[in-house]
């Protein structure tokens, strides 16, 4: 499903509107408003290339790196742990327990989120946790609920700009003997994790007039072009899509598919094709068999991607990681962290243990990733241990011995 040829762009938005000629007849209120917001769009941008979000983007180096860890050396990793909020700690005490179990030779640091706003991180997120995973390169997240109230940044945002964590990687695969509407789902989505609609550049021009600025760079958009194609050439697969809706939206989007196309053709062998957003979704809860590697700007990643785990059972089922500069693997549970069950022994910790499943393949402990994975799928294929989200009666800790046996 190839897209249409765009107009070729190489750069966005880099300057300010013109100033309104002092001779111009006065304007009506929405053209004032208009002509506000192209002044402040002017300024937020001039901002954005003197401040803190740019000088991440450009002049990294766009090859994945590989992970710098030896299975044969019997060394201890150290790795980060944040076990997050409301269920975190719980499910973060499971995967320790398959670890354990497994043999995974990890010593933990564990960060937990502040009480005060960090004034160097801007949130509740403290700059020690963050030197943590910078220094140790890989890590685990439980799902991490932000304060209500103004003042800090998104806990989940500061970890993406801090880490320079620019692609979000969601495998979807239908779980044997777990019955779901599909069964042949076995896709891969892959998000733009720094830029887009995310960038947090918004304001309000006038009263009742608010502006949100939408930012796609080359480096951002090449880079993780890139780690999708370097992906599935490394995993096997066949086929990448782009999603856009260049359409509509023909300079930023135009400029994404630009840099796939010019990504894809230094990998013959995987297939390329460009595919709007609107007729994506539709195909994907028409027949989800027909993509592989999906990959998208920042804000349809985030809808893709949730989109594409409720195709397999949800959030609760489906892992997830973030790539960043230096090698940095930050796995990651996606679901919320469900305060209404915290300390009741209920969760499902199926979703982080899959993700720590590939956090160990990022690390090359391929056989231990693969003996952990094998136990998580024969323990919900059998049916006896399931949580009450799949439709069990089983506890947080009996489904975890149950993939401890099965290890």
């Amino acid at each position: 499903m190839p897209g249409r040829s765009l107009p070729s762009t190489t750069t966005t938005l880099l300057s300010s509107a013109s100033p309104r000629p002092t001779s111009s007849p006065p304007q009506t209120t929405a053209a004032a408003a208009a002509a506000a917001g192209l002044c402040g769009a002017g300024m937020a941008l001039r901002r954005l290339l003197q401040g803190s979000v740019l000088p991440r983007i450009i002049g990294r180096d766009l090859a994945p790196a590989v992970a710098p860890f030896s299975t044969e050396s019997g060394e201890t990793i150290r790795a980060t742990l944040f076990p997050g909020d409301g269920i975190g700690p719980e499910i973060a005490e499971s995967v320790k327990q398959v670890f354990n179990v497994a043999g995974v030779p990890i010593e933990w640091e564990e960060h937990y989120v502040g009480t005060e706003v960090d004034p160097r991180t801007e949130s509740f997120l403290t700059w020690e946790s963050l030197e943590s995973v910078r220094r140790n390169k890989v890590g685990l997240k439980g799902p991490m609920a932000t304060p209500i109230g103004k003042g800090h940044r998104s806990l989940n945002l500061t970890l993406r700009k801090e880490l320079g964590l620019y692609a979000n990687v969601r495998p979807c695969n239908s779980l044997p003997g777990y019955k779901t509407r599909y069964d042949d789902v076995n896709l891969v989505t892959i998000r733009e994790n720094t830029e887009g609609e995310y960038s947090g550049l918004e304001h309000q021009v006038v009263r009742g007039v608010v502006e949100s600025l939408k930012i796609i760079t080359r480096q951002a958009s090449l880079r993780v072009a890139e780690y999708a194609f370097h992906y599935a050439k490394a995993n096997g697969r066949e086929r990448v899509s782009a999603i856009h809706k260049a359409n509509i939206m023909r300079k930023t989007d135009g400029l994404f598919l630009k840099c796939c196309r010019e990504v894809s053709e230094k990998y013959p062998e995987i297939q390329y094709e460009e595919v709007i957003i609107d007729n994506c979704c539709m195909t994907l809860v028409k027949n989800p068999g027909l993509f592989d590697v999906l990959v998208m700007p920042n804000l349809y990643g985030d809808i893709i991607s949730d989109l594409c785990a409720g195709l397999i059972g949800g959030l609760g089922l489906t892992p997830s990681c973030n790539i960043g500069e230096g090698g940095i693997c930050l796995a990651e549970a996606v679901h919320g962290s469900a305060p209404d069950i915290a300390g009741k022994n209920l969760a499902n910790p199926t979703a982080l243990m899959l993700s720590a499943v590939m956090l160990l393949r990022h690390m090359q402990f391929n056989d231990k990733a693969d003996r952990i994975h094998n136990a998580i799928l024969q323990t919900i294929a059998e049916g006896k241990y399931r949580t009450a989200d799949l439709g069990g009666k089983a506890s947080t800790s009996e489904f975890t011995n149950a993939v401890c046996d099965h290890i």
